[in-house]
């Protein structure tokens, strides 16, 4: 008998785990944080809902904290065996995993300091030790290559176009006759997406489970480039910095990598671009590592001029980062995070907004409660650090960063799919997974179902 049990990203985006029992084999897909909400957040510190020393391996699609964060906290409850993933995966997962447990550290230590917590002491989810174990259990694996994480399962990656490494799996149940046929999506990345392949057709399955996150929308038609081109060459005649925020992994490289392209295309000048995330910066050195990962069709530039360059500054330390504050004239800072919520980019917002010279770069969706949201709605002063800030500075937006295919996206990643037996939406908030069924099961006369948390299905 195969089944499936959603413990993760089921009428949600967040916490993806499946765990998929066949034979004797238990095989857990991903193993995701909770991010968001403080009633989501709160189910990471929940009983892990399956039994962790049961696991014969975990399969991970890609390297983002949704999908890997609760790995040291698997292993650190007794979990022994085998991770599978992309080489690429395995060391941005590194750089993620110590990120978070350093901050679950600090929030426990914290959380003592100031005698706040229900529990005492206050302990982190994880620690640095937990994460150095679960590296150690890493086990880099080739696209296109079958391998079994446990019989009778076997499993191929294909690149999924989301972020380096990121690929979907392709799963074969192999103790029947012929064998039973499951397709994991993982995160679809987004055709003609800048940095990156587009995603690999699907695998004829019987059973699909497939991300849903953009699933009732679609992201606004744009041309990158040249709306990246506007803004930059609008920032040089105000004669200002301009600040892009980024996440630290993903968008900030693409962000380099555009900017490279309109270089080379002379159209905007070769202005000095300054990376200030540590973090972001141990990422590019990944990045540059795995250049057969890239899709340059953007532009006519070798690897050698993707991410690096004599214009291209990474600063790790604090005291590149407080050099940055005397930087007059054009030039680029990106810097995280993403929606402004902290890391460097606060200490950059608060030294220049206050001046109209400065370009403020909104490069993706701004959640609501965030700094970035707040600016993007027109806020005519910014609270940080104990002062209010007046927002001077041009506020400008560059859309079409996401990483995942939107709703006409995955359609079209869908429309050559053979009919499968059944489909399961995850990934996905409730009405964007329910309007992709509605879809499918209108246009395609598929059996759709958006499961629930906890959910079990017997695959047949």
């Amino acid at each position: 008998m195969t089944k499936i049990t959603f413990h993760g990203a089921a009428r949600t985006v967040t916490g993806s785990k499946y765990l998929l029992e066949a034979g004797d084999a238990r095989v857990l897909i991903d193993c995701g944080m909770f991010q968001g909400l403080k009633k989501l957040r709160l189910r990471n510190w929940d009983p892990t809902p399956f039994d962790v020393k049961s696991l014969d391996a975990v399969v991970l699609t890609h390297a983002h904290l949704d999908h890997t964060g609760f790995l040291p906290r698997v292993v650190k409850e007794g979990f022994q065996h085998k991770i599978f993933c992309s080489p690429a995966t395995a060391k941005l997962a590194e750089l993620i995993l110590l990120d978070s447990a350093k901050i679950q550290e600090y929030d426990a230590k914290y959380a003592n300091k100031k005698g706040f917590s229900k529990h005492k002491p206050a302990l982190p989810l994880y620690d640095g030790q937990d994460v150095q174990q679960t590296l150690k259990q890493f086990r880099e694996t080739l696209r296109g290559k079958w391998f079994s994480p446990a019989e009778p399962i076997w499993m191929r990656f294909h690149d999924a176009g989301h972020l380096l490494g990121s690929n979907m799996i392709e799963v074969e149940i192999r103790n029947q006759d012929p064998p039973l046929k499951i397709l994991f999506s993982g995160d679809v990345g987004r055709y003609d997406g800048p940095l990156y392949h587009d995603p690999s057709p699907p695998t004829a399955c019987d059973y699909l489970i497939c991300e849903s996150t953009y699933g009732n929308r679609d992201h606004p038609e744009t041309d990158l480039l040249g709306a990246l081109e506007g803004v930059v060459n609008r920032s040089i005649e105000r004669g200002g910095v301009m600040l892009m925020a980024s996440f630290a992994i993903g968008r900030a490289q693409q962000l380099i990598y555009l900017l490279q392209v309109l270089k080379k295309e002379k159209r905007i000048p070769d202005l000095p671009i300054y990376l200030d995330s540590p973090m972001s910066c141990n990422a590019t050195t990944i990045y540059k590592e795995h250049g057969d990962d890239h899709d340059l069709s953007e532009g006519e530039l070798d690897d050698r001029q993707v991410l690096d360059g004599p214009s291209v500054h990474l600063c790790r330390s604090a005291d590149e980062s407080k050099a940055l504050n005397h930087l007059k004239g054009s030039a680029i800072i990106i810097a995280s995070s993403g929606m402004m919520t902290g890391g460097r980019i606060v200490h950059h917002l608060k030294q220049r907004l206050p001046d109209k010279k400065t370009t403020v770069v909104l490069g993706g969706y701004m959640a609501i409660g965030t700094r970035g949201r707040r600016i993007q709605e027109g806020a005519e002063t910014i609270r940080m650090h104990g002062m209010d800030i007046p927002v001077n500075a041009a506020i400008e937006k560059v859309p079409g960063l996401s990483g995942h295919a939107d709703r006409s996206g995955l359609l079209r990643w869908l429309q050559d799919l053979p009919d499968p037996r059944k489909v399961f939406l995850t990934h996905g908030e409730p009405d964007s997974a329910e309007a992709l069924a509605d879809e499918l099961s209108g246009s395609r006369a598929w059996d759709v179902h958006v499961p629930d948390l906890g959910e079990t299905h017997e695959l047949t």
